[in-house]
């Protein structure tokens, strides 16, 4: 991209799941051509502005980039009471997840300067339902998942919300998955992570893995003390080669 070319940031709504009004924050770069476009994911916390910043980074990198709000109904309130108020209900009901990450599918398509193509990244839950919805979604060109958290799930944590772990969706996977992990990480484990690995592996897809030495859950969010700079800044390179790859 360009020096001379700025970017554009605002708030729009768009239809997802069953035709319900969602909100998202979209970040575009003005310059001529065409781009592909990234829908980013929020951690369990909501869509704190962390999360736009990262849509803004993609923005000033190249893509048209939105964050939606997956809390969007449970607002409006305090970000803080709002995740609460999810995390208690059962997490996101996976279904309205899917359906409101191909809404901004759609939304990212029909703008002016779409190549038509769009990935998918995610951080925490939000790199679950990276995971979840790259399963999901056959129209997905790439996906990031940046230490999702119960992609692999015992039995008795599943609800009716959320009834199967993604990784019982592998075979569905219909791009290119790169997984960012840290080794001091508890959810997933290295050996969760090992997991996942042979069932892209035994599925046959494309996919890369790639675990930090001495970072933990949560190294890419540069405002709390999880963050990792050494791993944040290698696992930034991968994810622009990933998406320079998938979405040109």
């Amino acid at each position: 991209m360009a020096d001379d070319q700025g970017l554009i940031a605002e708030w729009v709504g768009f239809e997802g799941h069953d035709g319900d009004s969602v909100g998202g924050y979209l970040a575009r770069p003005t310059g001529e051509g065409t781009v592909g476009g990234v829908i980013v994911l929020h951690e369990v916390f909501g869509l704190v502005p962390h999360i736009k910043e990262l849509a803004l980074k993609f923005a000033l990198n190249g893509y048209v980039t939105i964050a939606p709000d997956l809390h969007y109904r449970e607002g409006p309130g305090d970000p803080d009471d709002v995740a609460a108020a999810v995390r208690a209900a059962g997490g996101n009901p996976d279904a309205r997840t899917i359906g409101d990450v191909e809404g901004a599918a759609r939304l990212l398509r029909s703008l002016p300067g779409s190549n038509g193509k769009v990935g998918i990244m995610g951080f925490c839950s939000g790199g679950r339902q990276a995971y979840l919805s790259a399963c999901n979604i056959p129209s997905l060109d790439a996906a990031v998942d940046c230490y999702g958290g119960r992609v692999v799930a015992p039995v008795d944590s599943l609800n009716e919300r959320q009834p199967q772990a993604p990784v019982e969706m592998t075979a569905g996977l219909g791009c290119p998955l790169l997984g960012l992990v840290g080794a001091q990480d508890a959810n997933p484990s290295p050996e969760q992570t090992r997991e996942i690995e042979g069932e892209l592996k035994k599925h046959g897809k494309i996919y890369e893995f790639h675990t930090y030495e001495g970072a933990g859950h949560g190294f890419f969010a540069d405002y709390r003390t999880s963050y990792n700079q050494e791993a944040a800044s290698d696992g930034w390179q991968r994810v622009y080669d990933w998406f320079g790859r998938y979405l040109s």
